[in-house]
């Protein structure tokens, strides 16, 4: 069976974590998410392993995810969450907090709610991702804008050092099928910078109008990716449960292992399904 490290797992609390942006929120996200429910399902996908990613910009979301983590024998990492406004409380919260932490292995911040789209290039937070360059700590962006990735570019350059990964492939054309437009100029700029990689992930539900989404709608973009990033710079995670607005668990992994057998022989499979996540986020995996 194929190794899979699910590299996009969220999981929230209701009663121990503020979560702003479900506060209008009618579907079914709208409640707490644990773990447990997909303990089976993941078994059957072949995901030995995942990575926990920020759901809000507070603590506590980040230490509930770590509490997690502790307790679950599969979840090998938390891409937690840091005030990087604040470039002295960051380094406090790194050097005094989350250096003891050995599931500690990113940083995430939900630039997309953010009304500026260049947010990560504030002085105080440049500060900030000079600290995780410096500390070889990567950085997940989540951008669904061009003008997103056109801020991911200004910042390679500017701390060319910086581990950085394009959550959801910075949500690519896929509702509209235009292939590939504004996203694919701008990935083909962004593949250049070898630091920076792509996380196939969410793409059930990128852009809206997930409903009957198909492989075959998603898959160009896929192997686009691919071909610019190559199978060291990609690895995929599911975005459980924001995933389950299109599709169960079992589901999303049959449709991105469906598609990248399609597209790549076995060795560079096992890369995109495992090594480079396990080396990006610097996992210790008993495999």
């Amino acid at each position: 069976m194929t190794r899979i490290i699910d590299t996009h797992v969220h999981c929230w609390d209701l009663e121990k974590a503020a979560y702003p942006w479900l506060a209008a929120d009618e579907s079914i996200l709208n409640r707490t998410w644990r773990i447990e429910e997909i303990e089976e399902e993941r078994k059957k996908a072949g995901v030995v392993a995942g990575v926990l990613v920020q759901a809000a910009g507070n603590l506590e979301d980040t230490e509930l995810m770590l509490d997690i983590a502790n307790r679950s024998s599969w979840i090998k990492g938390v891409v937690g969450w840091l005030p990087l406004t604040n470039p002295r409380e960051t380094q406090r919260l790194l050097e005094d907090r989350f250096s003891k932490e050995k599931y500690f292995k990113g940083v995430r911040h939900q630039v997309h709610d953010e009304k500026d789209p260049e947010w990560l290039l504030q002085p105080p937070v440049l500060e900030s991702l000079q600290l995780l360059s410096d500390k070889n700590i990567p950085y997940d962006m989540v951008g669904i804008l061009p003008a997103h990735l056109r801020t991911v570019i200004k910042l390679t350059e500017k701390i060319p050092g910086l581990r950085l990964v394009l959550d959801h492939l910075n949500w690519p054309p896929i509702a509209s099928g235009e292939k590939f437009g504004e996203w694919g100029d701008l990935i083909k700029v962004a593949a250049q910078h070898k630091n920076l990689y792509a996380k196939i992930s969410g793409l059930g539900t990128a852009s809206g109008n997930f409903q009957y989404r198909s492989t075959a709608g998603i898959q160009p973009y896929v192997a686009f990716a691919i071909e610019l990033f190559g199978s060291r710079r990609c690895f995929c995670g599911s975005d459980w449960p924001v995933s389950m607005l299109a599709a169960t668990y079992t589901q999303t992994w049959n449709q991105v292992k469906n598609m990248i057998q399609q597209l790549l022989p076995g060795a560079e499979r096992d890369q995109v399904f495992f090594s480079t996540a396990k080396n990006f986020y610097s996992l210790e995996t008993d495999e």
